[in-house]
């Protein structure tokens, strides 16, 4: 087992003890553990020079869990204990909204033992008839399960990249390829993913095949044929590879990477111009004859339907195609244009790396400035910070950048927007910090009108930076609040606030489909990976991916500013 696995089953072993009644403390040990597993770089040297107990937060018996974990890839204790709760239980905890602690209820008392059964439950009126679950109880689950149900064969982007590199790695170095690509959604850089599409050149389709449908990732094969194979990975997603000749390579990677309203699109205009395009070439067409136009690769193509290369994320048939054909396409941000890192969280609040290891790991990453981004005070969930941890953090910051030479450390924080719309600070604290991301993160359950108000007047507070997760939703786990965009992106552009694409991929939010409106008002972006680890900082590739996918430039975008531009705009 590798360390997300590992963490996955410490977290699952988490939830079991909390069903099961255990003592709190024990339940948040295995949590705290969990994330500290995640965080890990050296987790196989730990574990065989037995050092795992000099970690804070691994006791003895914990650092005994993840040896036996790493070693065996199960533990005796957690497989025992998963027998003792029915399998459709773990399913219930699925839905959106329901914790161990009513999922415990639903289970105990009414002898729920799956998604099924509980929905029979809330039809039938009969929880309303329980202390504390009333009606709008009842339909909240019923809507969590019809959000399940929709989302099933989803899967995020980070999961179903990580398992397509996987299989791409192993297809890309057999001699049996020529060329080969991820193709489909994950090539646009989509948010969620169904499948993977893998499109492959090749001078021998029927051996390339079999070597795909044995690798050891696959799980099970759906299909098997000599251009075509459709298998479901032992992650769980479904894969398809097609193989094409090297000749077809072109053709069938723009075909397959889509969308389809864009390849409708495309097609279209092929056809006006008296030619005509599919997976397998394009052709000019005279009379009942059709010649292949040879293309060796995507711009090829493009150039001979008097296109610029449109990028892959815009593939969206959102006037990506006309812009090509004025020479209109904006220079997409790339990774490499982002300077620093802002909204990250440290051992002061729910973070698991200390201030010192932040800013080793971002130098690493080439980064110029590091945004440290604790909770605020209210947020006592996740340890937020009290005006004399402030005093200290800022203290500890100046330090650092009395010392440091070409990096910089800024004093950030995420202040919660209260139910009100006030910030969890008063104005002469927020004045002592460099910039301010303000979050909601409780009372989800406003109306559209109340939401929308309260992030407004979040907004017209003169300290306030950012514009932080603006929708609050967690994809395919929890549905955005309800909260009108256009109108906070107005009142962003009005009182020059930024807005977060949080790239957590969990979240990756804002949207990207609400990015062209926000930059036609001229409301400036930031890119943040929200990171609780240094690993998490990584995350911001997966913003950048975000940010393409809405036309963003370098310009439109915060912090690929160097670190004295961003200071004087944040104090404007």
């Amino acid at each position: 087992m590798d360390k997300h696995e590992i963490a996955k089953t410490l977290s699952d072993m988490a939830i079991i003890f909390e069903l099961k009644g255990e003592n709190p403390f024990k339940i948040r040990a295995y949590e705290n553990a969990a994330r500290v597993v995640e965080a890990l770089d050296d987790l196989e040297v730990r574990i065989e020079k037995d050092t795992l107990t000099e970690i804070m937060g691994i006791g003895k018996n914990l650092a005994g869990h993840v040896t036996e974990l790493y070693k065996t890839g199960k533990i005796a204790e957690y497989e025992k204990l998963r027998k003792t709760i029915p399998e459709g239980v773990f399913g219930i905890l699925e839905i959106p909204g329901l914790g161990p602690k009513k999922v415990k209820f639903l289970y105990e008392k009414l002898g729920v033992t799956d998604i099924g059964e509980l929905e029979l439950v809330c039809k039938h009126g009969s929880l309303r008839k329980h202390k504390g679950y009333g009606r709008k109880t009842e339909e909240k689950i019923l809507h969590g399960i019809m959000y399940l149900h929709q989302n099933i064969g989803q899967h995020l982007y980070n999961h179903a990249l990580a398992a397509a590199l996987d299989v791409f790695d192993q297809i890309a170095s057999s001699p049996l390829a020529t060329r080969v690509e991820i193709a489909g959604s994950l090539r646009r850089k989509k948010e969620v993913i169904k499948d993977i599409d893998i499109v492959a050149g090749t001078k021998t389709p029927d051996k390339l095949m079999k070597f795909f449908t044995n690798l050891p990732q696959v799980e099970r094969i759906d299909m098997s044929g000599g251009t075509k194979s459709a298998v479901i990975l032992k992650s769980g997603i479904s894969c398809d590879l097609r193989a094409v000749s090297d000749k077809e390579f072109p053709y069938a990677l723009h075909h397959f990477t889509g969308s389809k309203e864009h390849n409708v699109a495309m097609r279209a205009r092929a056809q006006k111009m008296g030619m005509k395009m599919n997976e397998y070439g394009l052709f000019k067409i005279s009379g009942k004859t059709e010649k292949l136009i040879p293309c060796k690769d995507e711009t090829e193509i493009f150039a001979r339907l008097g296109l610029k290369f449109i990028p892959p994320e815009i593939r969206e048939n959102m006037g990506e195609i006309e812009a090509a054909e004025r020479g209109l396409l904006p220079e997409l941000i790339t990774e490499k244009d982002v300077k620093g890192i802002l909204h990250v969280h440290t051992t002061y609040s729910d973070g698991v790396n200390t201030i010192a290891e932040l800013i080793s790991a971002a130098r690493k990453m080439g980064y110029a400035y590091l945004g440290i981004c604790d909770h605020s005070q209210s947020a006592s969930y996740a340890g937020g910070l009290k005006p004399p941890d402030l005093k200290k953090q800022w203290k500890e910051i100046d330090g650092f950048n009395q010392k440091l030479k070409g990096f910089k450390v800024l004093k950030g924080i995420e202040v919660d927007i209260l139910s009100d719309g006030t910030l969890d600070y008063p104005d002469n604290i927020l004045a002592g910090f460099d910039f301010v991301i303000a979050s909601v993160h409780s009372h989800f359950n406003m109306s559209e009108d109340e939401m929308t108000a309260r992030a407004v007047k979040a907004l017209s507070n003169p300290y306030v930076t950012i514009l932080g997760h603006p929708t609050g939703r967690l994809l395919l786990s929890r549905e955005p609040y309800k909260i009108n965009m256009h109108k906070v992106i107005e009142a962003a552009a009005e009182k020059n606030v930024a807005i977060e694409i949080n790239a957590n991929p969990h979240r990756l939010d804002i949207d990207w489909r609400l990015i062209p409106y926000a930059k036609s008002k001229g409301v400036k972006i930031a890119i943040c990976p929200d990171a609780h680890t240094a690993e998490n900082m990584m995350d911001t590739m997966f913003g950048v991916g975000i940010a393409r996918k809405g036309w963003l430039t370098p310009a439109d975008v915060i912090n690929t500013w160097d670190v004295q531009k961003l200071i004087k705009w944040c104090e404007e």
